[in-house]
């Protein structure tokens, strides 16, 4: 493991791996705080406390919110099989300028598509972020593919 940290290209991938990741954990706590702030709650349990006249005016859905809650869905579905794809890319000892490029462009786009979505930019400002990361995440698989088969 001493010697895989020592790696430029597993280094670089951890690090990008990281922002992603952490970003994507953020979304719950920011989905939370966009049903706190717009008294929108989808469980029961959530607004126990409340009168039952309270609890029909809390328990719906609200644009915002299902805003945030999409986008950190979203960011499930890609980040994820980046991190995977990511680590077996890194492993097939890609160029280090070559790797950064992937790596950057994918956490650009990621956390780009975040503001897109949550901050409601104009489309196709969030579909050419998200496709640019799908890009990316199958320029690394076709790489692992590549050198996998042939071997």
């Amino acid at each position: 493991m001493a010697d895989l940290m020592e790696n430029e290209v597993f280094k670089a991938f951890t690090t990008y791996a990281a922002i992603v990741i952490l970003k994507m954990m953020l979304m719950g706590p920011l989905t939370g705080y966009y049903r706190m702030t717009r008294g929108a709650f989808s469980n029961e349990e959530d607004v126990s406390r409340k009168s039952a006249e309270d609890k029909k005016k809390l328990l719906r859905t609200h644009p915002e919110v299902e805003r945030v809650r999409r986008s950190h869905q979203n960011d499930l579905e890609n980040i994820v099989p980046f991190v995977v794809i990511g680590l077996l890319y890194a492993l097939t000892a890609p160029e280090l300028s070559a790797a950064l490029l992937h790596f950057r462009i994918f956490a650009g786009a990621r956390i780009f598509h975040t503001v897109a979505y949550v901050g409601a930019l104009p489309q196709p400002s969030r579909g050419l972020s998200w496709i640019l990361g799908m890009l990316v995440t199958f320029s690394m698989a076709y790489r692992v593919l590549s050198t996998v088969l042939l071997l």
